[in-house]
């Protein structure tokens, strides 16, 4: 099998069980025994084992050959001998405590042929809506208006200005009235006094006299002439 075939299938079943921080190398300058290791962690015995189990199933498929698998008792570290290529699947601290990164992996290999999107089937594309169609629209979801509220203590001061002109008003509508006060008794007392007195009589005017260079006045005496029987 294809070296490339071989590696793509590799990560492929390691992806499938969720494996953590997938690694491939190349060592064709370090060693002649195989040419490829791949190292990937697992977070139980239970993950590691099923990393182990999805590769030996997958290269077997394929047409690949299994040369042997190890460490599938205690599942801390799996190894799975696939001649040309070498896998080592490892809990996280046994891993970090070998550390075979620093001793294969002078030559990391890309693993964008393992994670390319896979092609959509022809039925799976979504269909073309006509944009003349209202039905065929998307619902547009109506966005709540939330009404800013005013303050508490803001409003308690508009409705007390509110509240002034009406006791100007009142206060202007008192001063505008008027008061009636009762008479005390001194002065109904003196108005009866002035009832009871008698009226007095009017003396007419006397007749002015005449000036002393005022010319006498003249008599004006008429004879009647005797009529002769």
């Amino acid at each position: 099998m294809d070296i490339k075939k071989l590696q793509t299938l590799v990560v492929d079943a390691l992806e499938d069980v969720k494996g953590q921080d997938i690694a491939v190398f190349d060592t064709v300058h370090l060693t002649s025994l195989f040419d490829r290791i791949a190292i990937v962690s697992g977070t139980s015995n239970r993950q590691t084992k099923a990393l182990a189990a999805s590769v030996r199933d997958k290269v077997k498929e394929a047409g690949g050959e299994i040369i042997g698998m190890e460490g599938e008792d205690t599942g801390e570290w799996v190894l799975v001998d696939l001649g040309d290529m070498i896998v080592h699947i490892m809990q996280a601290p046994i891993r970090a405590y070998y550390r075979l990164e620093e001793i294969w992996g002078d030559k990391p290999v890309k693993l964008g042929a393992a994670k390319r999107a896979p092609k959509k089937a022809a039925g799976d594309e979504p269909k073309k809506v006509s944009g003349h169609l209202a039905a065929s629209k998307a619902n547009v979801e109506a966005t709540p208006v939330i009404e800013k509220k005013a303050p508490a203590k803001k409003a308690a001061a508009t409705t007390a200005a509110k509240k002034a002109p009406a006791k100007k008003a009142v206060a202007s509508k008192a001063v505008g009235k008027t008061v009636k006060v009762a008479p005390t008794k001194t002065e109904t007392a003196a108005v009866k006094a002035l009832k009871a007195l008698p009226e007095k009589k009017v003396r007419a005017p006397r007749a002015a006299k005449p000036a002393a260079d005022a010319a006498p006045a003249k008599t004006v005496i008429k004879r009647i002439k005797k009529v002769e029987e």
